[in-house]
């Protein structure tokens, strides 16, 4: 038997289960059949460190391997229903480093005022 067979015929039974549940959530998403749909892996990684010639091949991986772990998962994306908005700053925030040393004092007075904190009168 074909050794590429044997995963389809897996993913083949396993898809008989998950078909269902896929399709009544992909309805209740008002997904389009039109929509631009991406499946991916989640849940790998990949090797990031150039290995020297002679490294042990059994504890380390070649560069750039992509490894699938236990609890790998499937992503399916919308990329049509996918807004990228870049954020905006709020304009009534102002950063710390930003406020003066006198600016803080006071920040400082009204919120220990607030707590009945007595600190200034010692």
């Amino acid at each position: 038997m074909d050794e590429s067979l044997i995963p389809k015929r897996k993913a083949a039974a396993v898809m008989k289960t998950v078909h269902e549940q896929l399709a009544d959530t992909i309805a209740e998403l008002g997904w389009d059949c039109y929509d631009n749909v991406a499946v991916e892996i989640g849940g790998t990684q990949v090797s990031g460190i150039h290995q020297p010639e002679n490294y042990n091949k059994k504890w380390a991986a070649p560069y750039g391997t992509r490894k699938y772990n236990k609890d790998a998962f499937i992503v399916i994306k919308n990329l049509d229903r996918n807004p990228t908005v870049s954020s905006v700053p709020n304009p009534d925030l102002k950063a710390h480093h930003l406020k003066t040393e006198k600016e803080l004092a006071a920040e400082l007075k009204r919120s220990d005022d607030a707590k009945m904190y007595e600190t200034y009168s010692k």
